[in-house]
């Protein structure tokens, strides 16, 4: 007859086959694509400037860092149908701030909720106060990400958009990642930049507050929301960035390692 603590122990042993089978079985759901196919291709040429303006070795690079990305995060839709197309552009999103690091992956994401739209705090799409457009999970949702569906196929289709709500919540993975959200994303950032950033930031987040700036007030709320406000004008709208703020875009070519556009 087993003891109290034999029972204990098969217990555990049985709940810790039963999790490595969990994960055995998550991973092999999410990790399904082998190939970039040729309409995906189409669809990146179609909707993602940023591909399409890369040469054939960095489209290559690219496509390879999307499917790395879709192997090992799911995305879902939540009451609405998603296809390839908005796969590849929250893929896309992922890939975009992160592509002048070769080395570079995302380690705190395992899935991406997409909503049919905007939601409230309590991550409801029906009802008052429903003004959010994608947030970065925490505590219970750690490692989540919520996105409005339609404000991220807005956030490629418009061309002369500076907003890009997919890239805005993948920034502040970015800067999640180094364990301080703060605005000083410290895997990217060689230290020698960090006070001409905070120099900057504090600089431009007065001109916003003094209705000088074309960049969105958002950004003015702190540093962690300036930081992805900016990084989305700095992708989505690179030369119109470049020529309206030269100093903050030549210290952010330096900090993403690369010129978009």
């Amino acid at each position: 007859m087993l003891t109290l603590s034999q029972w204990i122990i098969i217990v555990l042993f049985v709940l810790f086959l039963a999790f490595i089978a969990w994960q055995g079985w998550l991973r092999n759901k999410v990790r399904k694509h082998r190939h970039f196919s040729e309409e995906w291709k189409a669809i990146l040429a179609d909707k993602v400037s940023f591909y399409e303006q890369l040469s054939g070795n960095d489209k290559t690079r690219f496509e390879h860092e999307i499917l790395h990305f879709l192997n090992n995060v799911s995305v879902t839709g939540v009451e609405v149908e998603i296809d390839d197309a908005d796969r590849l552009l929250v893929a896309a999103s992922a890939v975009i701030p992160l592509f002048g690091f070769s080395q570079l992956r995302y380690r705190n994401i395992d899935e991406v909720i997409l909503y049919k739209g905007t939601f409230n705090a309590e991550n409801q799409t029906e009802g008052k106060k429903r003004n959010i457009l994608g947030k970065v999970g925490s505590g219970d949702m750690n490692r989540l990400m919520i996105l409005s569906l339609p404000a991220l196929r807005q956030g490629f289709e418009n061309e002369k958009s500076k907003s890009n709500v997919g890239i805005h919540e993948f920034v502040h993975l970015i800067d999640k990642a180094d364990g301080a959200t703060d605005g000083i994303p410290e895997n990217l950032m060689q230290k020698q930049y960090v006070i001409p950033w905070l120099k900057l930031v504090h600089r431009e987040i007065g001109k916003i507050k003094e209705n000088e700036s074309d960049i969105n007030p958002y950004g003015a709320t702190n540093e962690v929301e300036f930081f992805s406000v900016v990084s989305e004008y700095f992708f989505n709208q690179p030369d119109l960035f470049q020529k309206k703020h030269p100093d903050l875009y030549a210290l952010m070519t330096k900090i993403y390692r690369q010129e978009p556009g």
